[in-house]
């Protein structure tokens, strides 16, 4: 559970349920698509995050989560390209 600075927490569950049914994608697919989602939520979070930060003057600070969103964001593309790889298989 993480607490942000406004207050409100939020679960992030890891763990990862198999079924033995027939399931609607394979386990990697869900898995990759909800890792990808997960990391797109946090890039936005830490966003929010730099933009406070810079209100409250800390603009080396800002610069450098946003760096790092840069950098996750780079890494979720090609998350986002293998994802569709495993859609979509040439």
């Amino acid at each position: 559970m993480h607490n942000n600075h406004e207050g409100h927490c939020h679960d992030h569950d890891h763990d990862h349920h198999h079924s033995h049914g027939a399931p609607s994608q394979p386990p990697t697919t869900a898995l990759l698509a909800y890792m990808l989602d997960h990391n797109q939520h946090h890039a936005a979070e830490l966003e929010e995050l730099a933009g406070q930060l810079k209100e409250q003057g800390m603009t080396q600070a800002a610069e450098t989560i946003l760096a790092g969103v840069a950098d996750f964001n780079a890494g979720n593309t090609k998350l986002a390209a293998a994802l569709d790889l495993i859609k979509n298989p040439q």
